[in-house]
This record gives C-alpha cells, sequence and structure tokens, in this order.
C-alpha cells in the first residue's frame, strides 16, 4: 500500500486531477462518499467538484452544509437548471474540466456504489501512460459477489460485456461499471458531446475510445450494493448498448454514418484500390486498349488503382487535387477538378478513366462535358458511380433512413446520387454513346479476405450486380464511346 501511495503521490504533484461527483438524490449518501475520499488525495488533488442533478431531495443543501476542511483540494458544488441525465450530467463536468485544463478526471457516483477509497488504484495506472482507467468488478474472481451484486446483475453483465468485446474485438472485464477516469487530453479528442444523456453514454465513450486508438487500463475495485436505488431499466439499457455497438461497427464498415463515432481513421474521399476480382478496379484494368494509348485518369489521386496498371504500354496522365508520389512515371497534373480544364487541351486522349467521381463534382455535367473535350474521337470513356438505387438503400428508406456516410454510396462528400438510368442520361446529353453498363457489388472480399463467408457472399453479390444491376450492383461502370461532335463533323464534312 505504501508504494501504491507513493506512485499516486508522485502523479498527483505532477498533474493536475479533479474529481467529479456525478449525484441524483443522494441526499443519504453525499456526506459519506467525501468523508471516505483518502486524505493524501484529497489535500492533493487539484478540484473535487460535485454536479447535482436537479435532484429533488436535500442532495444539494447537504452537500453545500458539509464541513469540509480548509487543508484539502476546494470542493465546489454545481447544479444543473434543468435534469440533463445520467450522460448529460457527465457531458457537463468533463466539459467543465476541458475548460479547466485538468490533466485527468475521475468520475465518482454520489450514491456511494463505487468505493472512494480506491481512487489511489484508479489513479496510479496514469504513471503509465494509459489514456483511460477503469474499475471493474469482474477481475478479481467472485468479488462481485461476495459484494452483494444480485445474481442476476452478474449474469446480464458478464454476458452483454462478452457480445460487447466480441462486437469490438477487446477483451475487457467489464463494461459497466460506472467507476471511470479519463486523461482530458484523451476527452479532448472524443467527441463525446454527441453521446445518448441516458445510461449507455458509457457504452458510447468506450467505443470513442476504442476508435480513436485509446490505451484503457482495468483495475480491480470492491463491489458494493447498499440501499441506493438503481435507475437504470436493464432491458432498455442492454438494447441501447448494443444498438450503439452495432452502429459503430457499421460505419467502420461505412455502411452507417454517425457523428459520435467520426474519428480519425479513412479520409473521407479516400479512393483505395480493390484487388478483388470481382471488383470494377479489376474490371477496368483488364480492359484491351491500342498499343502506347494516351491515357488519362481523372480523380484516381496515386493512379494506384487502376492508372498503374497501364504505364508500362501506355502514356498515362494523372489529374486530381492531389497527385501522389507513386504516380512515378506518369505525367501528373494537380489541378482543381471543379475549376477550368482547359491547361489540359483538347482532343489528347484516346480513353478516360473517370472512376467514382463525377458525383463529388460541383457540376457532373460540366465536369463530363470537359472529358468529352479532352478525348479524341473515337476514343474511350471507362465512368463509375454509386447506385442510389440498390437494394440495400431502398430498404432503408422503407424504414424511413438516409445515413450518409464517409464512404460508399452515400458518401458526405458525393453532391449527385445517380440510378443506372441517371448515369446513363448524363452520360448521353454530354455527347457519348453509352456501349453497355455493367454492375458491380460491393467490396466485401477486400473487406475481409481471409473470409470464406466474406467470399461466399462477395461472389452472390457480384452475380446478382451483373444479373439485375439496376437493384443489386452497388457500382455502376459504364462504357462509353467519344463520337464525332459537331466541330468533328465540320471539319470532316469541309475538308
Amino acid at each position: 500500500m505504501d508504494r501504491l501511495h507513493e506512485r499516486v503521490g508522485e502523479f498527483l504533484a505532477c498533474h493536475r486531477v479533479a474529481v467529479f461527483i456525478v449525484a441524483y438524490n443522494a441526499e443519504k449518501h453525499i456526506e459519506s462518499v467525501l468523508n471516505r475520499i483518502p486524505d493524501f488525495v484529497a489535500k492533493n488533488l487539484a478540484e473535487i467538484y460535485i454536479i447535482d442533478d436537479s435532484s429533488a431531495d436535500g442532495t444539494l443543501r447537504v452537500a453545500r452544509e458539509f464541513s469540509w476542511p480548509r487543508e484539502y483540494a476546494p470542493l465546489r458544488i454545481y447544479r444543473t437548471p434543468t435534469n440533463q441525465g445520467y450522460g448529460g450530467n457527465q457531458k457537463l463536468g468533463y466539459a467543465y474540466a476541458l475548460q479547466k485544463n485538468f490533466d485527468v478526471v475521475v468520475l465518482l457516483h454520489g450514491d456511494g456504489q463505487y468505493a472512494p477509497e480506491s481512487l489511489p488504484d484508479i489513479i496510479a495506472p496514469y504513471l503509465d501512460g494509459y489514456d483511460a482507467v477503469f474499475g471493474s468488478r469482474f477481475l478479481d474472481k467472485g468479488l462481485a459477489r461476495r459484494g452483494g451484486m444480485p445474481l442476476y446483475k452478474r449474469l446480464g453483465n458478464r454476458v452483454l460485456t462478452g457480445i460487447q468485446n466480441r462486437l469490438l474485438g477487446s477483451r475487457m472485464s467489464e463494461m459497466h461499471s460506472g467507476y471511470r477516469s479519463y486523461r482530458v487530453s484523451a476527452l479532448r479528442r472524443l467527441p463525446f458531446a454527441y453521446n445518448s444523456n441516458d445510461f449507455h453514454f458509457d457504452a458510447e465513450i468506450i467505443l470513442q475510445l476504442h476508435a480513436a486508438g485509446c490505451r484503457i487500463k482495468e483495475v480491480p475495485i470492491p463491489t458494493y450494493y447498499g440501499d441506493e436505488i438503481c435507475r437504470v431499466n436493464g432491458i432498455a439499457y442492454a438494447w441501447n448498448c448494443l444498438r450503439s455497438f452495432g452502429r459503430y461497427r457499421l460505419m467502420k464498415m461505412e455502411i452507417f454514418y454517425d457523428p459520435k463515432f467520426d474519428l480519425p481513421g479513412p479520409p473521407a474521399g479516400r479512393y483505395s484500390s480493390k484487388e478483388a476480382r470481382t471488383s470494377l478496379h479489376a474490371f477496368v484494368r483488364g480492359v484491351s486498349l491500342p498499343a502506347n494509348s494516351a491515357i488519362i485518369d481523372i480523380g484516381g489521386g496515386s493512379g494506384e488503382s487502376v492508372a498503374r496498371f497501364f504505364a508500362n504500354a501506355h502514356r498515362v496522365t494523372c489529374v486530381d487535387r492531389q497527385v501522389g508520389e507513386s504516380t512515378a512515371g506518369m505525367e501528373k497534373i494537380m489541378m482543381d477538378l471543379d475549376g477550368d480544364w482547359r491547361e489540359i487541351g483538347e482532343n489528347k486522349f484516346d480513353a478516360a478513366f473517370a472512376l467514382d467521381i463525377l458525383e463529388h463534382m460541383k457540376s457532373p455535367e460540366a465536369a463530363t462535358r470537359s472529358i468529352f473535350r479532352l478525348l479524341r474521337s473515337g476514343g474511350r470513356l471507362y465512368a463509375s458511380t454509386g447506385n442510389v438505387a440498390y437494394f440495400v438503400i431502398r430498404l432503408m428508406h422503407l424504414f424511413g433512413a438516409f445515413n450518409y456516410g464517409r464512404r460508399g454510396i452515400l458518401d458526405l462528400t458525393h453532391t449527385r446520387l445517380m440510378t443506372k438510368k441517371s448515369f446513363a442520361r448524363l452520360l448521353r446529353n454530354e455527347g457519348f454513346r453509352v456501349e453497355k453498363i455493367v454492375g458491380f457489388g460491393p467490396p466485401l472480399k477486400d473487406l475481409n479476405r481471409e473470409s470464406p463467408l466474406f467470399h461466399l457472399l462477395d461472389l452472390a453479390a457480384f452475380r446478382l450486380a451483373r444479373l439485375w444491376p439496376s437493384l443489386f450492383a452497388y457500382q455502376l461502370l459504364a462504357v462509353c464511346h467519344r463520337p464525332d461532335d459537331i466541330n468533328d463533323l465540320i471539319r470532316k464534312t469541309f475538308a
């Protein structure tokens, strides 16, 4: 214990640590919670603050009348103007911690369910660089049972935690402890203001920590069940937790978007190469072009998806706002695709690739017109877009959902959504002859190349997309021919 106190004292001496007490109708317990904070901790904290969530009893009065020793850290007591809920109260407390520039904030419950005596155990691991430290009632076998946790709560906690671990790919012993602490620099990176005001705020902040790559440490804490009132509806809480974890998984697959989980990851708009044989990129790489053709890749970034494949046998030009270093051996033109294309010239290219780019343009019509001018008469255009009539999107509409994401058909950066018919109409209106439109399923195999299940699903999606592209195609590829325009006809007619 002396070594633990020494470590905690070392950390408190160099860091501003605050204890945040959430309180609601805790009149009977708030004095005990304050009294049980270890003396050496109370003396070295930066601050202890209580936020009473508009209690209906005398919690605020008891806290204000409590005799707090002057040699201890400042004790500040606040009250919300209206009840914010358990999650809403935490949002206020963490926002306050950010404003005060604390280094670490520890969450305590005003009803005494979590032992203030364990504060040293919660604080000490921060010396090892962790971003969050949680108390767990299940790290020590049998501790929860000996502490009086009812059997149904123990079973429910373990089952729910197990499912959440499986969904998240984590190995936490408990995800439902309210004894938590956070490094404030980690909180600053999390959009916790989007989280629920209800009890599953705690589940959502775990997901945010995971998404941000933060390190969580669990420490054993004693379990205490006394006369405090449980205000959690267990079934609703479990459902909300699982729903949040499910949404997080869908967002990681770029199927769903929720701003609370929009943390650093694949940047929006990043165009990655698909390697599966059923993918659009594999199809385009298999296109046969005359030797030494002049090719332009529009919006392909580094050219990794398609352009590099043709670079050995053809003359390739990559055009994008940012062109990567891997375009070595190809001509690079860095320009705003929503701007003026005249610097590229006219009638210079035999083939053009515009893969998943037209839907990002402020004016897809103007961009398609510019591509037409870049191509020589008889040139080929291979253009692709997402299919907003994909059956999954249709099902979402059936249930009133229309969720944009960081990638995919409903990418946040898309300005235009197209079906098979509207995509073909766009290309025809700007002069192209659409020879065929080929459908492709979602890149399931590229999401998990080792899974046999993903392989089978990918193959099934591929077959359905070819069979009925307007309904089952996730992506649409238009193969187009550039005919003579009026200027070509005038030149040839009157030559």
